[in-house]
């Protein structure tokens, strides 16, 4: 029986934060673009937290706005409320984080998609790939219809064989009720794809008329927004926010807890896959922490035009009417109606390690892989992942070589090389404190770093990029300026210390050296410096970081150097270790696993030790002294 058949340059499965950021840099891009969604409502859909970014998390969004990716200028077009997290600690771990109205966000990516030339969304279930002679060439849905292509990305999210589960009860779903994809794994498995099983969770729904707010702390969003995506008019995104609310569970919500564990799928043996470490149920939270007795819980809107709030900090899988009775201890909830339960949900993914830094699978030419899928949690980090392997997919059309970030370079870089050179057998979680370089990898100059990147790519405008360029000269130029100009000792100047708490003068100084004083800044010597010119924020904000932090920011560029000498020293992919003497036995099996790319990478192996590196650093000096005694007795 005929069935339909149609050929595309990129096939994206999946349609959540991963699966749009690939689709619409492989479309922005000018390759033929086809992505499958298990349902067309579920495009760009929040499961789980209705926001975006956080602690590094705001790091990844803005790095992916500097590339050229979407999920920036989304949140600023459907954020409720914004707020500048660490801000009394230093520039290096500053996060943005908003809250987004959830319909809003999924509507507006929806319409971004739909209205994205060479971009096709289709409606479907992938079932199987088309590999020949370790090539991708296609895919087959569920229907039996065909889809010919030169490259696919995998972007399934949790939806892989999805188990939906609190208490007793266990539907085959995917988040949300959503249909579960139930075929595609076992072609993986068919094609030698090593599988994991995970799981994560997310707390119940309740409705706001139910809640007495009384009994809890109200949080504000920033009286100035500063927007996520550096195209975004910050004047644009200043507006009237809604609450957000803190409470906290106590000792009573832990005893019911802890007398209904044995009814706790997550601790019976129900549920079989691993749960993120760095964001536990609250079961988890009670169990590991007996010593705490409360912990916060955040009460959160869903959106403007919904009763429905989300209780940030109480995911759990425990039975429904357990579920109502631990609620209703924690203050403010004591009479709460629950709109939808909480659950696990439990999916299969991979193990990353069969990827390489490209997102490219080592074993199969043109299949390329992001987000959850990949082993990682959360909407930020799939949607890097998604960008850079939609991004590497269509450079692998096109006959380009794939772009990659390096841990130097971008939080994006470092989640990367974590995924696909470290164990991880829990899903992973980016953090500021995984980033050896993070005084270097700031949100906010985000844009100086990557932007560059993006214009090569072909997904930053000329015009941004210009923007960029000027904004780099005009930094330049003012922090010159300001190690030139000499301020004396005169009166007016001691009077304006003393105000501002600061030791007096003995000497001249310059205003450099007056902004690199903790309890100055470049705004607070503005009456000290009447010629200056005027500057935008964004210019200000980086004037202040580099002076102050000059010292710190020279010393991680020279270990940046360091590092970038370990990287530049390749290996090769296909060398077999076992034939390098005085390698350990632990380390030649997890090298000719790996097949690390280059001398850093290798060093990055869990197994891999220091002496191994200093072993294999001779080998390639004498390889190289024999290449070249090789080449003499040619010539």
């Amino acid at each position: 029986m005929p069935c339909l058949t149609e050929n595309y340059d990129v096939a994206v499965v999946g349609a959540g934060h991963a699966g749009c950021e690939a689709a619409l840099a492989s479309a922005r891009l000018g390759l033929e673009t086809i992505v499958f969604t298990v349902s067309v409502d579920s495009i760009a859909l929040m499961p789980c937290n209705p926001n975006v970014g956080g602690s590094s998390k705001g790091h990844l969004v803005r790095e992916l706005d500097a590339l050229g990716g979407e999920m920036g200028k989304n949140i600023d077009k459907t954020f409720i409320q914004s707020k500048m997290l660490n801000q009394s600690k230093g520039p290096a771990v500053h996060s943005l984080r908003a809250q987004a109205d959830k319909q809003e966000y999924t509507r507006q990516m929806r319409r971004t998609m739909e209205n994205t030339d060479h971009l096709t969304i289709r409606q479907g279930e992938v079932a199987e790939l088309i590999v020949e002679e370790g090539q991708i060439k296609g895919l087959k849905t569920y229907s039996g219809a065909t889809y010919y292509c030169k490259a696919v990305v995998l972007a399934t999210g949790t939806y892989l064989k999805a188990r939906c589960i609190y208490g007793d009860v266990s539907n085959p779903t995917g988040p949300n009720g959503l249909q579960a994809a139930n075929h595609l794994t076992d072609s993986l498995k068919k094609l030698g794809i090593e599988m994991f099983r995970f799981k994560t969770g997310t707390p119940a729904r309740v409705d706001k008329r139910s809640i007495d707010f009384s009994k809890m702390e109200e949080q504000f969003g920033d009286e100035r927004v500063v927007p996520f995506s550096f195209s975004t008019d910050p004047e644009s995104v200043q507006k009237e926010q809604v609450s957000c609310w803190l409470t906290y569970t106590n000792e009573k919500t832990h005893e019911i807890i802890r007398n209904n564990l044995d009814r706790s799928p997550l601790f019976s043996g129900a549920i079989e896959g691993t749960g993120p470490r760095y964001c536990p149920s609250i079961e988890d939270k009670v169990v590991k922490f007996p010593d705490k007795n409360r912990h916060q819980v955040f009460v959160e809107p869903e959106g403007i035009y919904t009763n429905e709030m989300y209780l940030g900090g109480m995911s759990s899988s425990l039975p429904e009417d357990v579920q109502y009775a631990m609620y209703r201890t924690v203050p403010g909830l004591e009479n709460v109606k629950i709109v939808r339960n909480a659950y696990a949900i439990e999916y299969d993914c991979i193990n990353a390690r069969q990827l390489k830094a490209s997102l490219e699978f080592k074993e199969i030419r043109g299949l390329f892989s992001g987000g959850q899928f990949n082993g990682s949690s959360g909407y930020e980090e799939a949607a890097v992942q998604g960008f850079m392997a939609g991004v590497n997919a269509a450079r692998e059309v096109l006959g380009k070589e794939p772009i990659i970030l390096d841990r130097s370079q971008a939080y994006i870089g470092v989640l990367i090389d974590d995924l696909v050179t470290k164990e991880n057998h829990e899903p992973y979680r980016m953090m500021t404190s995984r980033a050896e370089y993070r005084l270097l990898l700031r949100q906010d100059n985000a844009d100086l770093r990557l932007s560059p990147i993006g214009h090569e790519i072909g997904l930053v405008s000329d015009a941004m990029y210009e923007r960029v360029l000027w904004k780099e000269k005009m930094i330049e130029e003012e922090a010159k300026r300001l190690e030139k100009i000499n301020i004396g000792a005169g009166k007016e100047v001691q009077e304006f210390l003393e105000r501002h708490g600061s030791t007096p003068l003995k000497t001249a100084a310059t205003l450099a050296e007056l902004v690199r004083r903790p309890e100055l800044s470049y705004e607070a010597l503005a009456e000290l410096d009447p010629n200056r010119p005027e500057l935008p924020e964004d210019v200000i904000e980086q004037i202040n970081i580099n002076i102050k932090y000059d010292g710190y920011i020279r010393r991680q560029l020279q270990q940046v150097a360091q590092f970038k000498k370990m990287e530049s020293r390749k290996l090769d992919e296909n060398f077999d270790y076992s034939t390098v003497g005085s390698l350990r036995r632990e380390a030649v099996q997890k090298l000719n696993l790996y097949k690390p790319a280059n001398i850093g990478q290798a060093s990055r192996i869990a197994g891999v030790s220091p002496a191994d590196i200093s072993v294999l650093l001779v080998h390639l000096e004498q390889s190289r002294h024999a290449g070249h005694g090789e080449e003499k007795k040619e010539l």
